[in-house]
């Protein structure tokens, strides 16, 4: 955790009645006694609101709920609390409605280890019994193993390099899954999968 950051950012979100987590590979990196040096934080506010109190902010994905930060204290992407539906391409949502608890926006991530939250205090919430599967060194997707390929079959490769780089094993639905949808990675970006592919090996 990078104390400054989160303790800047925490103020600036709390002054203005708004609540913010990290979340994702930072939260399950330092866990697991990783170094981090990209940063995520989840929140409450909308792009909108974030836009009016917050400097130093790079707006150009904030249609998608993603805020990015550069400051004194460090660089964050800060995403708003989202649902994510109808992905027509297999890669993107054609739609996203904004929520308010990260009860609902840990449905939408790919990966139960990718979905603790964990506030200024340390506290940890873990919806999808991420930290169990930590503990145990496994990859497990979040509800339907399907469904998330389905979604973003980039998923796939992704889930293979976390296997990688953690030295953890794929549970056996999520494998099964992967193996059964293999055949949507053709209709991915060939660069995507070349980029997933070399950092896949970066690992072995």
């Amino acid at each position: 955790m990078n104390n400054q950051l989160f303790a800047f950012l925490d103020k600036k979100f709390k002054e203005n009645g708004f609540s913010i987590f990290e979340v994702g590979g930072s939260v399950r990196d330092s866990l697991l006694g990783i170094e981090v040096y990209d940063f995520d934080f989840a929140t409450d506010a909308t792009p909108e609101e974030i836009i009016k109190f917050l400097p130093d902010i790079n707006s150009t994905f904030a249609k998608y709920g993603c805020i990015k930060y550069k400051g004194e204290f460090g660089r964050a992407e800060i995403t708003t609390f989202r649902k994510e539906e109808s992905y027509s391409d297999y890669r993107h949502p054609t739609e996203i409605k904004f929520v308010k608890s990260l009860e609902e926006d840990y449905k939408r991530r790919d990966f139960t280890i990718n979905a603790i939250y964990r506030d200024i205090n340390g506290k940890i919430y873990d919806p999808s019994n991420g930290l169990n599967d930590l503990k145990n060194k496994v990859i497990r997707f979040i509800g339907d193993p399907e469904t998330r390929i389905k979604e973003d079959p980039l998923r796939i490769l992704r889930a293979k390099r976390f296997a990688s780089k953690l030295n953890f094993v794929i549970e056996k639905k999520t494998l099964k899954a992967m193996e059964n949808l293999s055949y949507l990675l053709e209709k991915l970006n060939p660069d995507k999968i070349k980029e997933e592919e070399r950092k896949i090996n970066s690992f072995k």
